[in-house]
C-alpha cells in the first residue's frame, strides 16, 4: 500500500447516473422479452457498482474475470454470477466455486467442469457459444454444437444445458443484422430438437446487438444480451452507430488530470524523425509556434490517448508517451495555469486501462 498522498490522476465514477442507464437499458429490453447480463469487465469490476447491477434487474452479473466475481461474492452478493470469458482448464475449480453460469465451446473442458462440479457438490450452468463469423470463440462446425449440447443434456449429469449464444463485433467486427441472429436461432433450433425441449436462453451478444432492440428489428427468440459499455458509456452506440442515446447519461466515468507544463513551442519536431518510446513512427503535422499543456498521466494509464475526448473546447489531445500527456491548448479561450485540472470523457479502451491502473485513484461519487 503506497504511502503517497495521490490526488490526481483520477478516475471519478458517478453511481446515481450509473444506476440511471442500468435501469434504462434493462427496462427497454425487459419490453421486448429481453433479459440482460450486467457485463462489469470493461470497468475492472468496481467493486461499489456490483450491487447496482442486482438492485437494478440485471438477471446476472457478468465478468471475463473470476477476479470481479470473487469480489462480488466478497461483498456478499449472491449472484447469479456469468463468467463471459470461455474458461481455461486451469481455472475450473475456482470457476465452480464462484460462478453459476459460463459460457463454454470446449468439449474437454465441458467433461472438467463436469467432474469439478461432482467433487464440490454442484451444478452448473453452460452456455454453448456458437461462431457466426467474428471468428473469436465458438462452435463453428453445427454439428459439433449439437453433439456437445446432447453430450451436456444427457451425459454430463452436473451440467445444466442453459442456452446458446454468440459473440459479434469485437475481434472479426462483423455486425450483429437480424439475419445473424436468425442463424443463431437456426443453431439454438437445431439444439432443441435433438435434446427434445425449448433452451432457456438465446444469447444474442453484447452491446452490439443493442442497435437491433433499438430499431426494434430484433428476431423475437433472442431473449439474452450481455451489456457492458453500452451501459457504462453508451458512447459507441452514439457515435459509430448512429443512435439517439440521449436517454443514457455519457458521463457516469470522468478522467481529471494535472497539468505539468505549458509552453509555447513548435509543433513539428525538430531534428531527425526516428520512432517513439513504442516503436511507432509518429505523424505531425507543421502549424507553427502552439500553445501546449502536459499532464501528469500516459500510455501506461490509458493506452490509447486518440480514446480520450477533451471536455473543455479548444483543448485538443496530440499525444503521449508512457507517463505524459500532450495536449494543445492555443485556441482554448480558458487562461490555464501549471496545476490546473482538465477534464476527459472516456471510451471503452480507456475506460479498461484507466479503471486497471494502479497510478489513477478512483473516486466513487453516490
Amino acid at each position: 500500500m503506497s504511502s503517497l498522498e495521490k490526488k490526481y490522476p483520477y478516475v471519478e465514477v458517478d453511481l446515481k447516473k450509473l444506476r440511471h442507464n442500468i435501469d434504462a437499458v434493462v427496462n427497454i429490453c425487459k419490453e421486448q422479452g429481453i433479459s440482460i447480463a450486467g457485463v462489469v469487465k470493461g470497468f475492472n469490476g468496481i467493486p461499489e457498482t456490483l450491487p447496482l447491477y442486482q438492485e437494478s434487474g440485471c438477471t446476472s452479473i457478468a465478468s471475463s474475470r473470476l477476479e470481479h466475481i470473487e469480489d462480488a461474492r466478497n461483498l456478499g452478493l449472491e449472484g447469479p454470477f456469468m463468467l463471459i470469458r470461455i474458461p481455461m482448464l486451469s481455472e475450473v475449480p475456482d470457476l465452480v466455486r464462484l460462478a453459476d453460469i459460463s459460457l463454454n465451446s470446449e468439449v474437454e473442458v465441458l467433461r472438467a467442469i463436469n467432474e469439478e462440479c461432482k467433487k464440490q457438490g454442484k451444478t452448473h450452468k453452460v452456455i454453448l457459444m456458437a461462431d457466426l463469423g467474428d471468428l473469436r470463440e465458438g462452435f463453428w462446425d453445427v454439428d459439433d454444437l449439437v453433439n456437445a449440447a446432447v453430450l451436456v443434456e444427457k451425459e454430463l449429469d452436473h451440467l445444466i444445458l442453459e442456452g446458446i449464444g454468440t459473440n459479434l463485433g469485437c475481434y472479426g467486427s462483423i455486425v450483429a443484422t437480424p439475419e445473424k441472429m436468425e442463424e443463431l436461432i437456426q443453431r439454438a433450433e437445431a439444439i432443441e430438437k435433438a435434446i427434445g425441449r425449448q433452451l432457456n436462453i438465446i444469447s444474442g451478444g453484447g452491446t452490439t446487438s443493442f442497435p437491433l432492440v433499438i430499431n426494434r428489428t430484433m428476431p423475437e427468440r433472442i431473449n439474452h444480451l450481455r451489456m457492458g459499455e453500452g451501459i457504462a458509456l453508451g458512447k459507441d452506440l452514439a457515435d459509430l452507430w448512429g443512435l439517439d442515446m440521449s436517454f443514457l447519461h455519457k458521463d457516469v466515468f470522468t478522467l481529471r488530470a494535472q497539468i505539468i507544463e505549458i509552453k509555447d513551442k513548435p509543433s513539428y519536431p525538430v531534428g531527425e524523425i526516428f520512432v517513439d518510446c513504442f516503436g511507432n513512427k509518429g505523424v505531425y503535422e507543421d502549424r507553427g509556434i502552439r500553445r501546449r499543456a502536459i499532464l501528469g498521466i500516459g500510455k501506461v494509464d490509458f493506452c490509447l490517448d486518440s480514446q480520450l475526448e477533451p471536455r473543455l473546447p479548444g483543448v485538443e489531445v496530440l499525444g503521449s508517451s508512457s507517463d505524459h500527456l500532450i495536449v494543445d491548448i492555443q485556441d482554448c479561450k480558458e487562461e490555464l495555469k501549471v496545476g490546473d485540472i482538465l477534464e476527459f470523457d472516456l471510451r471503452y479502451s480507456t475506460m479498461v486501462f484507466l479503471t486497471g491502473s494502479r497510478y489513477v485513484r478512483l473516486e466513487i461519487k453516490q
